[in-house]
């Protein structure tokens, strides 16, 4: 669990003139009804799997060196998930370097960390958090259980990142499978899809929901992988960065690099979402969110070795332990950070769920709201995303 930060400090301008003593009485309880109201937002946090942060946690103006500047949006809270995972880069960094709070002004921002994908959907779906970074299969799955009323996808993030590593004192090879324990983050979850999805065109038969087959897929939070392997309770993972390159490092090696399964080698692997009722109270708010993303994976871009850095010190706030060089450089240099959300891919995946049994074949007409986006790509004087026939209606 990440430490209690400090609380933030409001700046004081002095006068030259000596203050009367009752203003200054009144501001030190203005001062500490703030701080009231802070412990209590930072003290909200959703399930197990959630911790809720405020903004001074996450970066945001105290990252930027200077307080929000600009007036309150159409909300006063803007309430965002993410995981502390390297494939969540735009988030952690955008945080980080106060790229959000720039464009959100006195609009505050609350935050909180997930483990995996289908407990953030069920986040967004009590309203515990309105705008999320996350991947593609719990995007889809809260869309088509929602019959398309729970979820936008409005902008992209991250492609690749993603590999199947394997202890190679038990498996050399992909025909080597058979009979193994293989562990991805969560039921259901993007990495969970892609095995699945991966091991039936191989011939492999599992049981979606069980796991159990030819092939044992076992469910294990990222957190707990690495440990898994080190006892040889699971023979190899199919995990996102920087899991996949945490086990390299305690001997396991690459099988498979998803990003060879796909064409261009391009595929998404993080998405934007935004509740559909906060999207449509809210459209000042979700504009500033998705200006900061668009500006911190330029920031990303253009600073790779500070975003790094930004991202990794992000990752030991929420989760406590920084990830070590051996780790950290070489997953940060397999992910592309972009505001395409590669639409085309999604479809794609989609089906691979339908073929891993894990979901029947979905209607995603309408999944996608990219005016929001778009708008923001064309002030910066940036060509146009596709939504791939799958936009708004």
């Amino acid at each position: 669990m990440a430490p209690t930060p400090a609380p933030s400090h409001t700046l004081f301008r002095h006068r030259r003139a000596r203050p009367n003593a009752g203003r200054i009485r009144r501001a030190a309880a203005a001062a500490v009804a703030g701080l009231a109201t802070v412990a209590l937002l930072s003290a909200c946090s959703y399930g197990s799997k959630a911790e809720g942060k405020s903004s001074g946690d996450a970066g945001s103006a105290a990252a930027s060196g200077a307080p929000a500047a600009g007036g309150k949006l159409s909300a006063d809270t803007v309430k965002i998930g993410y995981f502390a995972n390297l494939t969540h880069g735009t988030a952690l960094v955008g945080l980080q370097e106060g790229l959000f709070q720039k464009e959100l002004g006195a609009t505050q921002i609350k935050t909180q960390v997930f483990n995996a994908g289908p407990a953030e959907i069920e986040a967004l779906n009590a309203g515990s958090i309105d705008i999320g970074w996350i991947g593609p299969s719990p995007a889809i799955n809260g869309y088509t259980k929602s019959d398309g009323k729970s979820l936008k996808i409005i902008g992209g993030s991250a492609s690749g990142g993603v590999k199947l590593v394997v202890n190679p004192d038990k498996i050399s090879s992909l025909d080597d499978l058979k009979g193994k324990k293989i562990a991805t983050p969560q039921l259901g979850n993007t990495q969970d899809v892609a095995l699945l999805n991966y091991l039936a065109g191989k011939g492999y038969k599992v049981d979606p929901s069980s796991g159990a087959g030819d092939v044992s897929v076992v469910r294990t939070d990222n957190k707990v992988t690495p440990d898994a392997y080190k006892q040889g309770s699971i023979d190899g993972a199919w995990v996102p960065e920087p899991t996949a390159s945490k086990l390299v490092t305690l001997g396991a090696k690459v099988l498979l690099d998803e990003k060879d399964l796909w064409p261009d080698k391009k595929f998404v692997i993080t998405n934007i979402i935004v509740s559909q009722k906060f999207l449509r109270e809210h459209p000042d708010v979700v504009e500033a969110v998705l200006r900061g993303s668009v500006n911190a994976n330029a920031f990303i871009k253009a600073n790779p070795d500070k975003a790094k850095a930004d991202a990794n010190e992000a990752i030991r706030k929420d989760s406590g332990n920084a990830l070590e060089p051996a780790v950290l450089d070489p997953a940060w240099a397999d992910i592309d950070f972009l505001d395409d959300p590669l639409a085309g891919t999604l479809q794609a995946e989609a089906d691979h769920a339908v073929t891993a049994g894990l979901l029947k074949k979905p209607n995603l007409n309408g999944i996608y709201d990219l005016g929001p986006l778009n708008k923001v790509l064309a002030a910066k004087g940036q060509a146009p995303v596709a939504d791939a026939g799958l936009g708004a209606k």
